[in-house]
């Protein structure tokens, strides 16, 4: 029988949002922590960074109170415009925008800014949900690929111009989300071979790493001859050619990584490859990171308690750096609970993902995992060192009403399409 849609909140997956209350709520104590001063810990100061959080996280609640009174069917419906007009919002960058820290990838309204690469997330999102769903796609043809690839490339590039490399990087993360409703493993496959050689050309060099590559291939071809002929003798040009064009891939590492690459770039990828040591320039922030986490120790320091977050040694530590605030006044303890509390939440909505009726609302699910999963695992590892600076904020942690405004809007435009559920036969 079907249900009467009077109803906004039936249907809802409770569990999600209190997940997402709790990070958020988690997310301001640290904003707070990190940019209050010592002669005012007063809460309710909107002049502060906290206390403009708090806002934002006020003006969340009309607006996920906005989010559920749509129809579901219309996210599916009005996907194909909701796509073009964030790409028209990211072109307008180019003329209407204003730089903040060497990128135009904001509009300023007087005090309020608004960076429309945020949304533009859950827009492309919507918009691969809804190519994949269409009837007779099959992600093993070539042309639907193609298609899938070029609603990605798009809002990247668009993006990488501003330029914010880092932004562009989180829409590799739907390459997972098509594996699961088809595409190929060889192209996961090609990805990580690539990642390997561009890792190995820059600690090794491109000579090196050629010869090593080429012994790999030798072998590979003997093992072919020698165990498995048949496949040899059909399949041993293509090897050949994979090998001449990873080497053409080695080799124009050099050129990209010296002459396309910002020397900011060059530095931050030497510094995390262990080429180079630098504690006080372009390696200071990461330095200063992962002191300021270790000095946590097991139980960390205390709420209020961090002296290293007291005495700002973190450059831009309530945003792209907020995890530190987590490692020294929390320690290991609270650290390993935020970890739990971000993994459990991405496989909530997985799990929510694979029980959905309808293609469409699975793809969009898979989706925003990708995305939640991509931006925590980069910002994590950004602070414990493991990855170079890139600069994407931890999902309902990082301060900005932008982030929270996009992450709320990816998060419960699917809340909304799950509670739909209800109303299918």
């Amino acid at each position: 029988m079907r249900h009467k849609k009077n109803n906004i909140f039936l249907g809802i997956d409770w569990l999600l949002v209190l997940f997402y209350f709790i990070l958020i709520f988690l997310g301001w104590l640290n904003i707070y922590s990190a940019t209050v001063t010592e002669d005012n810990y007063d809460i309710i100061n909107f002049s502060s960074e906290y206390g403009k959080q708090i806002i934002w996280i006020g003006l969340s609640i009309p607006l996920i109170l906005l989010i559920l009174m749509f129809d579901a069917k219309l996210y599916e419906k009005y996907a194909s415009i909701i796509y073009l007009v964030s790409l028209i919002s990211l072109v307008g960058l180019f003329v209407l925008g204003k730089n903040i820290n060497g990128a135009t990838s904001w509009y300023s309204f007087g005090s309020f800014s608004l960076q429309p690469s945020e949304f533009v997330k859950a827009a492309t999102a919507l918009a691969m949900a809804k190519l994949v769903s269409e009837k007779n796609f099959n992600l093993k043809k070539i042309e639907t690929q193609l298609q899938s690839m070029f609603i990605l490339i798009i809002p990247a590039l668009l993006i990488t111009l501003q330029p914010d490399p880092g932004s562009a990087l989180v829409y590799g993360a739907f390459i997972f989300v098509l594996n699961r409703e088809g595409l190929p493993f060889y192209y996961i496959t090609i990805g990580i071979v690539a990642l390997a050689l561009f890792i190995s050309t820059l600690i090794f060099g491109s000579t090196t790493t050629l010869l090593g590559s080429l012994a790999l291939f030798v072998l590979i071809l003997l093992y072919f001859n020698f165990y498995r002929k048949k496949a040899f003798r059909r399949g041993w040009i293509n090897i050949i050619g994979i090998y001449l064009m990873s080497a053409l891939f080695i080799f124009s590492i050099d050129l990209v990584f010296n002459h396309v690459f910002e020397q900011r770039h060059r530095d931050r990828f030497n510094i995390l490859l262990g080429k180079t040591a630098d504690t006080k320039s372009i390696g200071y922030n990461t330095n200063q990171s992962v002191t300021t986490i270790a000095n946590g120790g097991f139980l960390g320091k205390g709420f209020l308690e961090g002296e290293r977050t007291k005495g700002d040694f973190v450059p831009e530590q309530q945003t792209d750096y907020i995890f530190t605030t987590v490692g020294e006044e929390w320690g290991f303890i609270g650290s390993s609970i935020v970890i739990l509390l971000f993994a459990l939440f991405i496989l909530r909505i997985i799990r929510i993902a694979e029980r959905q009726k309808t293609k469409f609302s699975r793809v969009y699910g898979y989706s925003i995992a990708a995305i939640f999963f991509t931006h925590f695992t980069i910002n994590v590892g950004m602070v414990i060192g493991l990855v170079p600076t890139i600069g994407i904020p931890l999902p309902f942690f990082s301060y900005g009403g932008s982030a929270l405004w996009g992450f709320t809007v990816l998060l419960f435009i699917f809340i909304k399409l799950d509670a739909n559920r209800i109303y299918e036969w």
